[in-house]
């Protein structure tokens, strides 16, 4: 039996407990916006430090999470830092099996419960495409693609019927097996410097649609 602190904080609350802490006041008339995520929210920190310094933005990625993680600590990572906008990216660790089986309705399930969170709290959701992937390398062959393309348009419909906002980064990065274009990413899932490059001007646009809302 596993008694490791890290196992008893299976949604590690604990990551940005003190920078959470740590957070100043929003000055008067900032419009603070938290990107939710995994390991591709947190990497773009690492590629385009600048483009959270520059910007009220807040990162809350955590590498290899799956979407029940984010959506117990949603509330001390998002809705406790009042912003007014939730950049959420999520599901692709879903569907490689991170935290065990998960199918696509479970995925959009909480998804759609961290939306709905957000928006009992006055937070505008943008709700972000999955990026395509063809393969996990660290889990190949469970033929992602797919399940992707049916989630990120189950996700669409939803946001559009909840007057939320749908950031489709998976049009502008996909290939033609919808895998992520070899000159984004290098191991066909993580974007490089290339990919965020393309992520940020649509993030920054799905943004002002949403605080325009």
């Amino acid at each position: 039996m596993v008694e490791t602190t890290e196992a008893q904080d299976w949604a590690n609350l604990n990551r940005y407990k003190t920078e959470n802490e740590k957070l100043t006041p929003q000055a008067s008339g900032e419009q603070r916006v938290v990107f939710m995520g995994n390991s591709i929210t947190e990497g773009w920190s690492n590629f385009d430090p600048d483009f959270f310094t520059d910007n009220p933005y807040i990162n809350r990625g955590i590498s290899g999470q799956t979407t029940p993680q984010m959506l117990v600590r949603f509330r001390a990572d998002v809705i406790d830092l009042h912003p007014a906008v939730v950049v959420i990216l999520a599901g692709t660790n879903d569907l490689a099996g991170n935290t065990g089986p998960s199918t696509v309705e479970m995925i959009a399930d909480n998804m759609m419960s961290m939306a709905e969170l957000a928006k009992a709290h006055n937070i505008k959701v943008v709700l972000s495409s999955v990026l395509p992937v063809y393969d996990y390398p660290w889990k190949p062959g469970l033929k992602p693609a797919e399940k992707i393309v049916r989630l990120n348009a189950m996700m669409k419909a939803y946001a559009n019927k909840n007057e939320m906002v749908y950031l489709d980064y998976f049009s502008a990065m996909a290939d033609n097996r919808n895998g992520l274009k070899p000159e984004l990413g290098s191991d066909g899932v993580h974007p490089n410097k290339a990919g965020y490059d393309i992520m940020g001007p649509l993030a920054k646009k799905a943004i002002e649609r949403a605080l325009d809302k």
